[in-house]
């Protein structure tokens, strides 16, 4: 009679060692695989399993302890570069939070995206109550550290030249804490909202309306700045140059050793030169209105005239004549003057081609610099240091 009992035993634990691989099984394709997406437990999924993937908690059974609801919302706290994870969400359909906010230190923030960076600047700066502020804050933070991951180069260059620092700079401002001094610090700098909101699809650039009211002329003017005069900015300009070219490391580059100008160099500048209200296109038309004559020199064209009088000359005939000049000095092979033309054409649009600008688009997708510097025999950085050095050399 022993030996159906034994038998039904020894089947019952293969049938439960069976469940259990089973069970394995399923935990990892919910871990590796793209199907499943949805899982559904009791007690048995709540700690112990890393799935960085994870972004939506679904509560639907009343717990009572804080260790255990933390654990819960641990399982989605993982980050996941992969996906592009910055943000979970749960969906807390037994009020669970409620129950325990008293006792968690994990707080959510709730962002709605609808809200814009103009709209939290103004709502930070305005507030009076420090609890208010602080919630303003918190969100601005979840909202810039989504925004930072999306930011074009010419966003980042707009901020900076209005805050005064990085947009990574002013996050930790944010999660600094101290919502009265940040209030203060946006005072002077509301319009980063307008900056960060910016959007570019494409060729369907989206910007964010100052206002409703539909738009209406009500006088032309010219600014200076400080100055009353184009005469009077262009003077405040050389001085500025002069004063500085020992003070600001791009600026000694760009009238000493133009050739050595990288693209990082000319960000430098021109942030440097923005701060101060000398952009290129107050520059050029305040050259207009003084000299009456159009002329479409770029930046370092401006300043190389303002520090050692180097004649100001079309920024566009500066290149095309530096390129025949280079195109003429040896025996290109074919390939070699195909992509001379290329890196030409990128230089009128960009001023600068470096080792950078090389490995990133329209030249990333042939290879970027290594393949390129191939086609040169190794001597591409030697030849845009000569192009550099053709654009800008001294001319009667």
């Amino acid at each position: 009679m022993q030996e159906p009992v034994w038998r039904d035993r020894r089947r019952g634990r293969k049938e439960d060692h069976r469940q259990r691989g089973q069970g394995a099984d399923l935990i990892r394709s919910f871990r590796n695989d793209a199907d499943p997406q949805i899982v559904v437990t009791v007690d048995l999924l709540t700690t112990g399993i890393d799935v960085p993937k994870i972004t939506n908690l679904v509560f639907l059974r009343r717990v009572n302890s804080r260790i255990l609801y933390e654990q819960m919302i641990g399982r989605a706290t993982r980050q996941c570069p992969e996906i592009g994870k910055d943000v979970f969400c749960i969906f807390d359909a037994v009020d669970l939070y409620p129950h325990l906010q008293n006792l968690t230190d994990m707080k959510p923030v709730v962002v709605n995206p609808s809200i814009s960076f103009e709209q939290l600047v103004r709502e930070m700066t305005e507030a009076t109550d420090n609890h208010h502020r602080d919630a303003i804050r918190e969100q601005l933070a979840v909202k810039l550290r989504r925004r930072l991951k999306k930011l074009r180069d010419e966003v980042r260059q707009r901020f900076e030249a209005v805050a005064g620092e990085t947009p990574e700079a002013m996050l930790r401002r944010l999660l600094a804490g101290d919502a009265p001094a940040l209030a203060a610090w946006l005072k002077d700098r509301s319009a980063v909202g307008l900056i960060l909101d910016w959007q570019d699809d494409g060729d369907n650039p989206r910007f964010v309306p100052i206002s409703p009211h539909a738009d209406e002329v009500v006088a032309v003017t010219r600014g200076y700045g400080d100055a009353e005069k184009p005469e009077d900015f262009l003077d405040g300009f050389s001085a500025f140059v002069r004063d500085n070219i020992n003070a600001i490391a791009a600026l000694k580059l760009v009238v000493t050793r133009p050739r050595d100008l990288t693209r990082a160099d000319l960000k430098e500048l021109r942030l440097a030169l923005d701060r101060k209200g000398y952009s290129e296109a107050n520059l050029r038309r305040a050259w207009s209105d003084a000299r009456n004559e159009e002329i479409a020199a770029s930046i370092i064209g401006f300043v190389r005239q303002a520090a050692i009088g180097d004649p100001l000359t079309p920024y566009g005939d500066r290149v095309r004549a530096a390129m025949r000049t280079i195109m003429m000095s040896r025996q290109w092979t074919e390939p070699q003057k195909l992509w001379l033309r290329r890196i030409g054409e990128q230089i009128e649009k960009e001023i600068v081609v470096d080792r950078e600008a090389l490995d990133r688009d329209p030249f990333v997708v042939n290879g970027g610099f290594n393949r390129l510097n191939k086609v040169f025999n190794g001597e591409l950085e030697s030849v845009l240091a000569g192009i550099n050095e053709e654009m800008w050399k001294r001319t009667a």
